[in-house]
């Protein structure tokens, strides 16, 4: 079994170690980087073969959204995987998170999360699918995307490249359904799902879900808690 390679970035070495200890007991994940701060997360992960990293946001030096923005666009060679992001955070820090969506971040933790959730995370960021699958997500998505100025949303007429069907697709994606779940709902496979989750995303120009999700809840094709 290929594991998944996850680098642990936190200034605090009895959360590292915490999550290391979780991590490292899983047969299909091992621990292969730990860095105390931003700076040094930047300037290691480019050496290593990394497959999510685990990110907080509050760090002295560079912060954790800094060092997500510096972490994906640094070079690398081809055969080495641009590595996705999960940010650590807390509810306290709700304003950070949509600076991190754009940063580049695919997911989001609380610090507080139960082991099982923090796993069934890392492996669901490694898939990139159903991202905003941890139960804090899709409420700090709506709480974040709905509380930007609206200068500052995206408008409304991105959609219009979507055709009704994508629609249905997308705002079942921001409440947070997998692909095998919308399948079940529209009655389709689940490979029509996947085909149209593509499109959406090379329509919107989005990088994963938790950006497409934003979109929905910013172009107000959904509402909190609906």
């Amino acid at each position: 079994m290929e594991k998944i390679r996850v680098a642990l970035v936190d200034d605090q070495q009895l959360v590292r170690a915490g999550f290391a200890m979780v991590i490292g007991s899983q047969p299909d994940m091992e621990v292969v980087l730990e860095a105390g701060d931003g700076n040094q997360a930047v300037r290691l992960l480019p050496s290593y073969d990394v497959d999510v990293v685990l990110m907080d946001v509050r760090m002295p030096g560079l912060d954790g959204i800094a060092a997500t923005q510096e972490v994906l666009a640094a070079p690398r060679p081809a055969d080495r995987p641009v590595p996705r992001v999960v940010i650590l955070t807390t509810f306290d820090l709700d304003e950070y998170v949509f600076s991190a969506i754009k940063a580049g971040a695919s997911g989001f933790l609380l610090k507080d999360t139960p082991p099982d959730e923090m796993l069934a995370a890392i492996r669901t960021v490694h898939a990139g699918d159903a991202v905003i699958a941890p139960s804090s997500t899709r409420r700090l998505i709506e709480h974040v995307a709905t509380s930007m100025p609206v200068a500052d949303r995206t408008p409304a007429a991105v959609l219009d490249a979507l055709t009704e069907r994508e629609r249905e697709v997308l705002v079942l994606i921001a409440r947070g359904r997998t692909n095998s779940e919308i399948a079940s709902d529209l009655f389709v496979a689940e490979a029509t799902v996947k085909t149209h989750v593509g499109r959406i995303l090379a329509k919107l120009g989005a990088r994963d879900r938790v950006q497409i999700v934003v979109t929905a809840y910013e172009t107000g094709l959904i509402t909190p808690g609906l």
